[in-house]
């Protein structure tokens, strides 16, 4: 790692492991993440991509290493980290009982940034609508407009973020996530489809895998 890098780092990840069900899925991890950052995590189904973004959002504790926000470790670090944040897996994370414009609203948008926001994710004409009678796909782009609002915490992770999308939804999407990396922001994503973003750097999780770790630890990446 490169001298006095730590202090340029928004996220650290040191000697991970993590496990599921009882059963260790990967080791020996490491990374350190820099502002203007973009890393995407690599692997087959079951490998343990969610289980990663689970782990570095604080969501999931089954794990040994060590993981830092700003310098500062887990968990004393976790309330600047999550005021930091914007994370979006799997599940919509939508309110159905709501508005596509409301559930914009409850994170802090205006009318006019939602509809600007819903308009680049194709809602547009849907805002008004409960947004459990729209589709599962529709719900899941209602999350994605998150992305698109001003304002956007620094720190993106995003589990399958291009899933289900056309590819006007593609193309507009990393052109977000280029926005986003250009002002300073950094992201960890996980997709099975190829991204364009200049300086993505890339970690296949079968490279961790425990059966296949060698004796010694695995080199720490560094992105920049």
């Amino acid at each position: 790692m490169p001298a006095n890098s730590e202090s340029h780092s928004l996220l650290q990840v040191r000697n991970l492991s993590c496990q599921r069900d009882g059963r260790r899925l990967f080791a020996g991890l490491s990374f350190t993440l820099p502002a203007s950052g973009a890393l995407q995590i690599e692997g087959a189904n079951g490998a343990g991509k969610t289980t990663l973004l689970r782990t570095l959002i604080g969501s999931a504790g089954d794990y040994d290493g060590q993981i830092l926000w700003d310098g500062r470790p887990f968990p004393a670090s976790l309330p600047q980290f999550r005021e930091s944040l914007l994370y979006i897996g799997h599940r919509a994370g939508v309110r159905g009982g709501l508005t596509p414009l409301e559930n914009l609203a409850w994170y802090g948008a205006n009318r006019s940034a939602a509809m600007q926001a819903l308009e680049q994710v194709d809602l547009f004409g849907f805002e008004d609508s409960l947004c459990q009678n729209l589709s599962a796909g529709q719900n899941r782009r209602v999350a994605l407009a998150r992305l698109f609002l001003p304002d956007a915490p620094s720190l993106w992770i995003l589990d399958e973020p291009l899933a289900a999308l056309d590819v006007a939804g593609v193309a507009a999407l990393q052109g977000q996530m280029a926005v986003h990396l250009s002002r300073g922001g950094a992201m960890v994503f996980t997709s099975h489809q190829p991204v364009a973003l200049a300086g993505l750097q890339g970690i296949q999780l079968a490279d961790f895998a425990v059966d296949e770790l060698a004796e010694s630890a695995g080199g720490e990446h560094v992105f920049g």
